[in-house]
């Protein structure tokens, strides 16, 4: 069934007729010709099949059948204009269902930990948070999804939320026994903990970069795993070297749990970026919680 727009103007036409008393008036608050008024009611007239207004040269007024129908249509009229304001402050007001689909280690090493504080900032938000580390139909029932890496060739909308480094961490303990590598090339003598690149299915090359020379080592590793975070817990447990991102590990870091191997190899970034679908200005909840990011990414010292 195809809306018939016409239907709709006939009834603000209607509305005003009835609030202002005559077309006279009500062309004066509709910007409209008393003709282009009456045209447009006798449209609608016609549309509904009855008689709407009784009229003389000086005032109208409703029919039963007119009152009746404005009595029904008037709630109708005014829960569209409702829900047009609401649409319009969704650009200037965060409030509603905010859904977010973010990459597991952002979400559990940086963004978990301050949820609250974004809900206490805004609240008359709610917020819906999936996590994945894929990007194949990543904006399906979300407003903005996070990823880490570059962005694809695709026509969402990319902002780039952060650059954090790649660093190589392992405990103490696994230091202690295996010793701590002095090079890159050290590495292919140690117990590397691999992660999954999700897009492609094999573990991440580990590079090394230092004033803009770049080492690949080729390490050896009888464990590989699919979430960064369990790789963590498993450094932490000794269990071997691993390259992360540098985000999120401060606190492993500054409480003596991880050691950063090979600092002065450190140099390379790694980019996090936000998606939206549309390219006109996202809503104030996406533009909140897109500046909330980069605001807790500068705390972690990731950007």
């Amino acid at each position: 069934m195809v809306f018939d727009t016409r239907l709709l103007t006939g009834v603000g036409v209607m509305a005003a007729v009835t609030d202002a008393g005559n077309f006279a008036r009500a062309a004066e608050m509709l910007g409209l010709t008393p003709s282009g008024v009456s045209r447009a009611i006798a449209r609608l007239e016609a549309r509904v099949g009855v008689r709407l207004f009784d009229r003389n040269p000086r005032e109208v007024s409703l029919t039963e059948e007119g009152r009746r129908f404005h009595a029904q249509v008037m709630p109708l009229l005014a829960g569209l204009e409702e829900a047009a304001s609401e649409a319009a402050g969704a650009a200037t007001v965060v409030r509603g269902r905010l859904r977010v689909s973010v990459d597991p280690w952002f979400a559990r090493m940086v963004l978990a930990s301050r949820l609250q504080q974004f809900l206490q900032r805004h609240p008359l938000l709610s917020v819906d948070v999936s996590t994945s580390n894929y990007r194949e139909e990543m904006m399906s029932g979300v407003d903005v999804a996070v990823r880490f890496g570059p962005p694809d060739n695709s026509s969402l909308m990319a902002s780039k939320l952060l650059d954090t480094r790649v660093v190589t961490v392992a405990a103490p303990a696994y230091l202690e026994r295996h010793g701590e590598p002095r090079s890159p090339h050290d590495l292919v003598h140690q117990e590397a903990l691999l992660f999954r690149d999700p897009q492609t299915g094999l573990p991440f090359p580990w590079k090394f970069y230092r004033n803009g020379a770049l080492i690949e080592v080729k390490v050896s590793s009888r464990l590989v795993l699919d979430d960064p975070s369990v790789a963590v817990a498993a450094c932490v447990a000794g269990q071997g070297i691993f390259q992360s991102l540098a985000v999120g590990l401060a606190p492993l870091l500054s409480g003596g749990e991880l050691v950063h191997v090979l600092p002065e190899w450190s140099e390379e970034l790694y980019p996090l970026y936000a998606y939206h679908p549309s390219r006109h200005l996202p809503p104030a909840k996406v533009r909140a919680f897109l500046d909330f990011v980069r605001e807790i990414a500068t705390d972690t010292g990731a950007a």
